[in-house]
């Protein structure tokens, strides 16, 4: 079926499912759906820090939603990464070989992963013109502490952080880096420091913004009201699109899966439905790297009839206990922590809070999406014939890139937010 000069397809239908939003490049080209010629290939380097991220993004997912298997999560694995690799920079013995362990940058010096991430920010938002990609980074520290300057020179260099001084006693402070963030989010995130404590000495935060239209956009006209089935089986209103035709789709006994690219196919939307409501968290669990990259290299092309709700997200998240979990705990701990590479005071540093705000809304046009990372660092002392996808139940969903393979958000959905009328 054609509109608008744009092939329609139609399959996801209204239940709970889970949802990962990765943006990935494109590993392969089909037929349906051709791409622009792919750019470089990858240099192993930047393959192991894909890797690496992924690894660290998909477990990061695993316990942030066991953390509140009940709610509807949305993460972006990249920006997490960002915040805590510039951070990275600044720590030293125990504390620098935990984080390492926690982001799975194990058997890398710090020149690759600084490298690494510099070549990969430059590949990710300038891959497809057609897709609005943004990266930003950022660090704000306290006036009258003097942070060593090959710490600071190191996350201009390959994170190409702003970096400002602040006077953190003016209530005015946190307001210039709000500012800051809703500027680097197209307004979408406004806030991501509510207040600064006398403790604080710095902020390193990392924004990422994405917005792309559906290389097959959704028919206005063929959305309508429907049913959404939660977890424990009661059931909400949505607002469902509808989409047939072509699409890289597979299944397995546990899941249905999709894949729906954007603009020129570099990145995409990739949607896991269980086969019921309830085994959203099962799928969760079983989102691991080794599957993660199975699943993708399974795809193939199909027609499919899609029902898809609509719906628009806000999700805030606190990381410090989950980062704990994971293994960085030392790096909390006043008096263990360990950032004489970004202090070297008297006073002890060490990792106060990790904040995360994501944003995400999906309609019949395309996607858009936020997402803020901030580490704070404190002191001591201071159709018919189709296979048919009805998403009417908790998913997943994954944006990501297909060339590199970066995974950008990972999301699960147990009950769609309505996007309003108009």
């Amino acid at each position: 079926m054609e509109m608008n000069g744009k092939r329609r397809p139609t399959w996801l239908r209204p239940r709970a499912v889970l949802m990962l939003g990765v943006l990935a490049l494109p590993w392969t080209q089909c037929a349906h759906n051709p791409v622009a010629p792919a750019p470089r290939e990858l240099t192993a380097l930047e393959k192991r820090l894909v890797q690496s991220d992924n690894g660290f993004g998909l477990k990061l997912f695993r316990a942030a939603n066991a953390a509140e298997p009940g709610e509807n999560l949305f993460v972006s694995p990249l920006s997490v990464s960002m915040a805590l690799g510039m951070t990275l920079n600044g720590a030293s013995g125990e504390t620098q070989q935990a984080m390492r362990q926690t982001l799975e940058f194990d058997g890398m010096t710090t020149e690759e992963i600084n490298q690494s991430y510099r070549s990969l920010i430059e590949l990710l938002t300038g891959l497809d013109p057609k897709v609005a990609f943004q990266i930003a980074n950022s660090i704000w520290y306290r006036e009258g502490f003097t942070f060593e300057e090959a710490f600071l020179r190191t996350n201009q260099t390959y994170f190409d952080a702003v970096v400002q001084a602040l006077n953190f006693d003016d209530p005015a402070a946190k307001d210039v880096i709000n500012r800051w963030v809703r500027d680097n989010t197209n307004g979408k995130i406004q806030e991501i420091v509510d207040r600064i404590d006398p403790e604080m000495v710095m902020f390193l935060i990392n924004a990422i913004y994405f917005n792309g239209t559906w290389t097959f956009e959704f028919d206005k006209t063929l959305t309508d009201n429907d049913l959404f089935t939660r977890p424990d089986g009661s059931q909400s209103q949505v607002k469902m699109m509808h989409l047939t035709g072509d699409l890289d789709y597979f299944e397995t006994a546990a899941f249905q899966a999709v894949d729906l690219p954007y603009a020129d196919g570099f990145f995409s939307m990739t949607i896991l439905l269980p086969r019921t409501s309830a085994a959203v968290d099962s799928l969760v669990a079983a989102l691991d790297q080794d599957n993660w990259a199975s699943w993708m290299g399974r795809f193939s092309t199909q027609a499919v009839k899609l029902d898809l709700p609509r719906f628009e997200l806000e999700v805030d998240v606190g990381l410090k206990e989950i980062l704990r979990v994971l293994g960085m705990g030392i790096a909390f701990e006043p008096g263990l922590a360990d950032f004489s590479n970004m202090y070297k005071g008297p006073e002890d540093l060490f990792i106060s809070k990790v904040k995360h705000k994501t944003y995400v809304k999906v309609d019949e046009e395309g996607t858009e999406a936020a997402a803020v990372t901030s580490v704070g660092i404190g002191a001591t002392s201071i159709g018919e014939g189709a296979i048919e996808m009805r998403v009417d139940h908790p998913f997943l969903f994954v944006i990501r890139e297909k060339h590199s393979g970066t995974i950008l958000f990972v999301g699960k959905m147990v009950d769609p937010p309505s996007i309003p009328e108009g």
